[in-house]
């Protein structure tokens, strides 16, 4: 009679560990995935430049880049699998009890169509970036955010605070006081139509990949099944697969690898610096791409597009590094404003998870928590 409360209490003082354990993993997966894409959302944009400014000219070799970095993701897929193989040693045989992928068909299909979608979104942002200087083409990106917000909100239910919308705000009003200066950052042999051209296609990648976030989202909310981060990984795998196919599509008809040779031996920079951009290309898309649907796993849809946002004038700082841009007053403002909206957002966000712990929610029956985040 006395054993049976010890029991009861051991359990309790179990279950609390594993949970706090599952808290610090998934702080720890959200500071990675935060990581991964202030590299790609800084970086990507950069070297893509740096490809255009120098004699690189083929737009769906550089589309194709950006999801080209795939075989990378295998090293943690391998990792990973390992890891869980070791865990299961203690419960029979291993290749028995140890699953190799954990993604479904349905998952499977929904990343087809989202690497797809990607695929195109990189033409698009590629066709913008080749034609709009670094700063512009960051202000027309950040109107993405406002495309997450609308999509999250009739796909996935997204709820609004007074603090997210303020920093939807303000992070829109970062970006807009980026546009007091791009007049004088456009290129002098720049025609009004490649100008205006870049502008609408960077305007339709922001709204398509506004689209794309919010339905990472309600795959993972639909999904029968645990998500775990292997799960994200197994589906940013087939996404950028079949990214990579349908820009290989566009590389074939445009007889882009047959350019390829010659186009490493006419760039400014050097043949060897030109196959060393191309690769930080590929390695920097994927972070971003990865670091995207990470944070929708850790948190949202809607946080992976305000962090992109806040991001931007990052890059605006980068392209007056590299690229000999000026630092105007505006930009300093817009870096100002954007860190402004940031804080706005993780503030509401601790506000609301310190009343989610004092008034906890009752358990959702139809709700797959992952079991373990890895």
């Amino acid at each position: 009679m006395e054993m049976e409360p010890m029991e009861i209490g051991h359990d309790q003082v179990v279950k609390k560990e594993d949970a706090k354990m599952s808290k610090y993993l998934k702080i720890t997966l959200l500071l990675l995935n935060c990581a991964m894409l202030a590299i790609g959302t800084s970086g990507g944009p950069i070297v893509t430049k740096l490809y255009f400014l120098h004699g690189g000219k083929r737009i769906w070799f550089s589309s194709w880049l950006e999801t080209a970095g795939w075989p990378i993701i295998i090293l943690p897929l391998v990792a990973l699998y390992l890891h869980r193989r070791h865990r299961s040693k203690g419960g029979g045989d291993s290749r028995e009890t140890t699953r190799l992928f954990f993604i479904t068909p349905f998952i499977f299909i929904a990343s087809a169509v989202f690497g797809i979608l990607t695929g195109l979104d990189d033409y698009l942002y590629a066709y913008g970036l080749d034609f709009l200087p670094a700063s512009t083409s960051a202000l027309v990106n950040a109107t993405q955010l406002g495309f997450t917000a609308l999509f999250a909100f009739f796909l996935v239910r997204q709820k609004f605070t007074a603090y997210s919308i303020n920093s939807i705000f303000l992070l829109t009003l970062a970006a807009v006081v980026l546009a007091f200066h791009t007049n004088g950052d456009r290129a002098a042999n720049e025609t009004s139509r490649q100008y205006f051209m870049g502008f609408l296609m960077t305007i339709a990648a922001s709204a398509l990949y506004g689209l794309v976030l919010p339905m990472v989202e309600l795959t993972y909310k639909k999904a029968n099944q645990a998500i775990t981060y292997t799960l994200v990984l197994e589906m940013q795998l087939v996404i950028s697969i079949f990214g990579t196919l349908f820009c290989t599509i566009g590389m074939l008809v445009n007889k882009d690898f047959e350019a390829i040779p010659r186009e490493a031996r006419a760039y400014t920079l050097g043949e060897a610096k030109y196959y060393w951009v191309v690769a930080f290309n590929a390695i920097a898309w994927q972070c971003f791409f990865l670091g995207a649907i990470g944070v929708i796993f850790c948190g949202s849809s809607l946080l992976s597009a305000i962090i992109i946002t806040s991001l931007l004038p990052i890059t605006e700082i980068l392209t007056v590094i590299f690229f000999n841009e000026s630092f105007k007053v505006e930009k300093g403002m817009s870096l100002i404003l954007s860190l402004w909206g940031f804080a706005s957002y993780f503030y509401g966000e601790l506000k609301a998870s310190k009343k989610r712990n004092q008034h906890p929610e009752p358990e959702n029956p139809h709700h797959h928590p992952p079991t373990s985040y890895v």
